[in-house]
């Protein structure tokens, strides 16, 4: 069976009648990652992107369990659940095996939800958490988050004369993961949907908690037209700005190396949210500084998978 009948025919379903932007990315990460559980799921949707697209009062695009979440509380949400559900199993009260997903944009992950993220992965409860990053709140108008790189544009750090955009580069998200001891967890972009299944797979196998971290393009804040998003998500990959490797048990793995050396900058000319870079001399200094950072945290993988 394809990838493709796969999503079609899993019983966990995002479906269409959505309203998010023509040739956004989460949809198809979501549907994905649903697709890749044996078994029904709980999905608690912390408030973002996602969830004002999709649940748009009285209707859903929800075919599962579904819970609508603050935006700080998707994982305390998820972990109250599978507790919930672990006291149901003791007690004879339940036979149903159910997987559980946590899901935020980077908002809610990086910076709002850390908090409950943090406390549920130490925890140890036995979920997924899905971030679909998108690099900014673009709920709310396409502010900077802890996601977001550095250079970028945005409307609480504009370029303009005194500054190139954003001036810190983005947290190091599943590094902090990873300091929790959990058992697994994942880089993954939305132009490579196998890895991401196989990911997700590994995920809801884990015994523990699991976090998958998705490279997102967004159309509207990032400034590329229809249709693009595929094409941005594989020069992210190629420029080594979004590498895809796991971390399954101690041990790290890179799932693709780039055959060649293509330098950020390829990626980041395709955006509008990085065209004043290529105005300036001090814009010429931010993309030489980015360069700098991918380089210095691509050797450090290399490392840490003992290439």
């Amino acid at each position: 069976m394809s990838l493709a009948q796969t999503i079609k025919s899993s019983r966990n379903q995002l479906k269409s009648g959505h309203s998010a932007c023509a040739g956004c990315a989460f949809p198809s990460i979501v549907r994905t990652v649903m697709s890749a559980s044996e078994h029904p799921l709980v999905v608690s949707n912390a408030t973002g992107c996602l969830e004002v697209t999709s649940t748009i009062y009285p209707k859903s695009a929800w075919d599962t369990n579904y819970i609508h979440t603050a935006f700080e509380s998707a994982s305390a949400t998820i972990s109250g659940i599978e507790t919930a559900y672990n006291y149901l199993l003791k007690t004879k009260n339940q036979d149903q095996e159910f997987n559980f997903l946590a899901i935020g944009g980077d908002g809610g992950t990086y910076d709002i939800g850390l908090q409950s993220l943090s406390g549920a992965l130490e925890r140890g409860h036995k979920f997924v958490y899905l971030c679909y990053d998108n690099e900014g709140y673009m709920n709310t108008g396409g502010q900077r988050s802890g996601a977001t790189p550095m250079g970028a544009t945005t409307t609480t750090e504009p370029a303009g004369s005194k500054k190139q955009g954003k001036e810190k580069s983005r947290k190091k998200l599943l590094d902090i993961c990873i300091a929790h001891d959990i058992p697994y967890a994942a880089q993954a972009s939305a132009s490579n949907p196998m890895d991401l299944f196989i990911k997700a797979k590994k995920a809801f196998l884990a015994n523990g908690p699991a976090v998958l971290l998705v490279f997102s393009p967004c159309i509207t804040v990032w400034k590329f037209p229809e249709g693009k998003y595929v094409e941005i998500a594989k020069m992210a990959v190629e420029t080594r700005f979004w590498p895809l490797w796991e971390y399954d048990s101690g041990k790290y793995k890179i799932n693709y190396v780039p055959q060649k050396y293509v330098p950020v900058e390829d990626f980041l000319k395709l955006q509008g949210r990085f065209k004043h870079l290529f105005k300036s001399k001090e814009g010429k200094t931010v993309i030489e500084k980015i360069q700098r950072d991918i380089d210095l945290r691509w050797a450090k993988l290399l490392k840490l998978a003992e290439i």
